[in-house]
């Protein structure tokens, strides 16, 4: 599990995307949250702007982020 500490009180997703590698760009980060193959909590997320806080587990291509304060 990838692990990702903020520095604020929230990251976008979009940003957690290219912040750990699993999105090599802003558009690819874009387009497979569109697609529907991002989940946060599990629960799928259409909303690249959608704020992660400490807690949070994203799950996109068998890989997990975690969302630490």
């Amino acid at each position: 599990m990838r692990q990702i500490k903020l520095r604020e009180d929230y990251i976008k997703l979009g940003q957690a995307l290219k912040a750990t590698g699993l999105a090599a760009t802003g558009v690819e980060a874009k387009n497979v949250i569109l697609e529907g193959k991002v989940k946060v909590n599990g629960e799928v997320v259409y909303q690249r702007g959608k704020k992660l806080y400490d807690g949070d587990i994203v799950e996109y291509n068998s890989e997990q982020i975690q969302i630490m304060k």
